[in-house]
């Protein structure tokens, strides 16, 4: 489904990636995880299309498609979705609204009839449930004056509600308590299927307790310097980091 080749990138002339090499194929979860300035939001940000990232060299190919080649819309209507690590507060435009209209907007895109307002309250509702969200959700302004769980919470409904083939997770774990982690993660393991993949981005192994992942790689000075199952995040539990960057510094600088 995914596939990164030797990818280069960077911004305002700093390189940040410097060689990511990384396949997802379709009903694979994927855990990146590392220590702060590795460069794990970079990768999420440019398989994303965020233009304020440049691509140095190297390719990204998503279903066979050159992914660099979209901008980042054509990118969210091909099926990419990216949960963000701090979600933007959209003031005057309700939760239902702005999902109406992502949701109109792709289906005009993909060449289908918008949806009913019955057929897609219907849907939302049952969205909703899987999250355990309250409804005065939808007439809530878009994440304004939302808790940090509540925030992240409603990035997975909009992932429920756009059923995306890929969905990046950017440190979706940060600021949730306990119950509103198992809540997300319940929400994340309901909507994988086979014909679905998610890269998971995280600091923490707790995430993976709940989403469990098919491989695990860590990150370190833009590379992926360590990948194994999931037994990987509980060693770096117990670790750290340490002992992984310090191997992966004397072998590249």
């Amino acid at each position: 489904m995914l596939k990164i080749d030797n990818l280069k990138a960077g911004i305002e002339g700093l390189e940040i990636l410097k060689g990511i090499n990384l396949s997802v194929k379709k009903g694979e979860v994927h855990a990146i995880m590392g220590p702060n300035g590795s460069g794990k939001s970079t990768l999420s940000s440019v398989i994303a299309g965020n233009e304020n990232y440049e691509v140095i060299s190297g390719s990204i190919s998503f279903e066979g498609e050159d992914l660099l080649d979209l901008d980042p819309d054509q990118r969210a209507h091909k099926g990419v979705f990216l949960s963000f690590q701090y979600p933007v507060e959209i003031p005057g435009i309700s939760v239902s609204n702005f999902i109406k209209a992502a949701i109109t907007e792709k289906r005009k895109v993909l060449g289908l009839e918008a949806m009913s307002a019955k057929d897609l309250l219907l849907k939302m509702k049952e969205k909703m449930d899987l999250l355990d969200m309250q409804k005065g959700y939808l007439s809530r302004n878009m994440n304004e004056g939302f808790s940090g769980g509540e925030k992240k919470r409603n990035e997975i409904f909009q992932m429920a509600m756009l059923e995306p083939k890929l969905a990046i997770l950017d440190e979706t774990d940060s600021g949730l308590d306990i119950d509103a982690l198992r809540v997300v993660a319940n929400g994340v393991n309901k909507l994988k299927n086979s014909e679905n993949a998610t890269i998971v981005i995280t600091h923490y192994q707790r995430l993976l307790d709940h989403i469990i992942p098919d491989y695990v790689h860590v990150l370190h000075n833009g590379r992926i310097v360590k990948s194994g199952g999931k037994e990987l995040a509980h060693e770096l539990e117990k670790k750290g980091y340490d002992w992984i960057t310090k191997e992966a510094d004397k072998k590249w600088g």
